[in-house]
């Protein structure tokens, strides 16, 4: 016997029939013997319907009763599969983020987790019951109602996980795994059997919709076992996110590919080659609370540096207007942008001990005619910004050279 979290999103709960075959597979799970706790989101829609409301009242909602409507989106899910699983013979109870408790910090619409009382899921399974837990959800030390922000449900599910110390952690989704890119831009691509956490915590964070990243940290923190699976069909292993990189993984130079549009490119023309000058710009949009990603310094000349950098795109006319009043101050000629850019990257921990990656990547894209803009590495990972339009093209490119479509040898 296993205990099993396992986590099923809007798509995989978004009509009564498919709630009713969500009960059906934790039945048929809770029949081979094992404990289980389930958390789900809202159905699908639901929160947007639930935010487009909230802005009928206020132009600018008020984050603590915002958080009060999103609430119920996941309230209403959790009822219905717990009515689902009796109808079915299965003894199932549904609690609130707030009822566990899933105690959070007061970022209202985007709170942290810090910590979870198990007690009354732990006296549930122990009866024999399947507990069922609203995601996206907890409650503050003062008795406010949280939410974890926009794929929270992933990391409600981990971090429940984390604190029953579950045997593993399965995110059932609209999707069988984790593929080696997006099979809508790349219809070759493959779903891998397993990915190493750091790939997966490095193709989260560039774009990758599979996971939410902060619930590839959680269970990077706390090693929690993972693994992806569809709701929408029978049978599958999914994806298993490993901490064990074994030699099978090591073969493979790259492992995935990931994209994202919500990139914007900020220049600073003309500024003081002095030190200092990077944190006046970047101190500045710091404190203005926008994050900024990849940079570039050029070299001075004639005592001064040209300064670029990327930020998320629907903080691109802020920060251009931020740094617009800051121009005569920090001294720089011209400031200026383009948000038609994107990021492109390539993840695989087989490029710790591969040289010659960089170089493969580059003239990839060169052969195609896509011009480089900027360009940032880390261990395992290389990004690059492009222009928008080349995207998809990129892609299947970058897919194509690396030969992400064939099976690696066992």
């Amino acid at each position: 016997m296993a205990l099993i979290v396992q986590k099923y999103g809007g798509t995989s709960v978004g009509s009564v029939e498919r709630i009713k075959n969500v009960a059906k597979r934790v039945a048929k799970t809770r029949a081979e013997g094992h404990d289980v706790v389930v958390v789900v989101s809202a159905m699908s829609g639901e929160t947007n319907r639930l935010v487009a409301l909230a802005n009928e009242m206020q132009a600018f909602p008020d984050p603590r009763e915002l958080d009060v409507v999103l609430s119920t989106g996941e309230q209403v899910t959790i009822g219905l599969l717990a009515m689902a699983l009796k109808d079915i013979g299965v003894d199932a109870k549904s609690y609130t983020g707030w009822q566990v408790a899933v105690q959070t910090d007061t970022a209202h619409s985007k709170a942290r987790i810090e910590q979870i009382d198990d007690s009354k899921m732990r006296a549930d399974l122990q009866a024999g019951r399947v507990v069922i837990v609203a995601g996206f959800q907890g409650v503050t030390a003062d008795g406010d109602i949280s939410t974890l922000g926009r794929g929270g449900s992933d990391t409600s599910a981990v971090a429940l996980a984390a604190a029953l110390k579950a045997d593993e952690c399965q995110i059932y989704t609209d999707v069988d795994g984790v593929y080696t890119t997006d099979p809508r831009v790349v219809p070759e691509a493959r779903r891998m059997d397993t990915v190493s956490f750091d790939e997966m915590l490095e193709l989260a964070s560039l774009g990758s919709k599979v996971l939410q990243i902060r619930s590839v940290e959680f269970a990077g923190k706390y090693k929690v076992r993972l693994r992806v699976l569809s709701s929408l069909q029978e049978g599958g292993d999914g994806t298993l996110i490993t901490f064990e990189e074994d030699e099978n993984m090591e073969q493979a130079i790259v492992s995935g590919i990931a994209f994202d549009k919500n990139q914007a490119r900020i220049n600073v023309r003309g500024v003081p080659d002095k030190p200092g000058i990077a944190y006046q710009i970047l101190g500045a949009v710091a404190d203005a609370n926008i994050d900024v990603d990849m940079i570039i310094q050029n070299v001075g000349n004639e005592g001064t540096t040209d300064f670029s950098f990327t930020v998320p795109r629907g903080d691109y006319q802020p920060t251009l207007d931020l740094l617009g009043k800051l121009k005569n101050t920090i001294g720089a000629d011209e400031v200026s942008g383009d948000d038609s850019v994107c990021k492109v990257s390539i993840v695989g921990v087989g490029m710790r001990s591969h040289v010659g990656v960089a170089s493969r990547m580059f003239r990839a894209l060169a052969a195609d005619n896509i011009n480089i803009q900027m360009i940032s590495t880390s261990e395992i990972k290389i990004s690059v910004l492009i222009d928008e339009k080349y995207m998809e093209l990129a892609t299947r490119v970058l897919h194509k050279e690396f030969e992400l479509d064939k099976e690696k040898e066992a």
